[in-house]
């Protein structure tokens, strides 16, 4: 199973204030990138940089996070480019979501996955061939 991890579950990987949340998202994070199969894409890395640096109760340094985009890099990265905006426009429409999830959802699809791990959407839900996985509602429920 190839696992696109959005970039909410990362920051939590890293959010000190959130133990539960911070352990289940560095677990499922490490898991997947020890087999080899998790992907990310540009937007993530970008939304995973700002947040963590500007958006923590305890932000991460402007050094350090760069430090930590660059190692997450070295995973498969789905660029997002005019073709990709255009899927989310049409996928935003057809499917009813934000076009920021849209966009989420169609780099996962690019990038051959099959779950997407992430907190925003409907746990449980596929949308164009992929599963949306939250890890928070999985730990929660046993």
């Amino acid at each position: 199973m190839r696992a696109f991890f959005d970039s909410n579950v990362l920051v939590y990987a890293f959010d000190v204030h959130a133990p539960g949340k911070q352990r289940t998202a560095r677990d499922r994070f490490e898991l997947h990138a020890r087999a080899g199969d998790a992907i990310l894409s540009s937007q993530v890395l970008s939304e995973f940089f700002v947040t963590i640096t500007r958006k923590l109760k305890l932000p991460v340094p402007h050094g350090d996070a760069a430090r930590l985009v660059r190692d997450l890099a070295r995973l498969p990265v789905v660029a997002i480019d005019a073709e990709l905006v255009q899927r989310a426009i049409e996928w935003s429409r057809r499917h009813d979501l934000a076009y920021w999830d849209a966009l989420i959802v169609a780099a996962a699809s690019s990038g051959g996955a099959t779950a997407l791990i992430s907190e925003d959407l409907q746990h449980g839900q596929t949308i164009e061939g992929v599963r949306i996985v939250n890890p928070f509602v999985e730990t929660a429920a046993g």
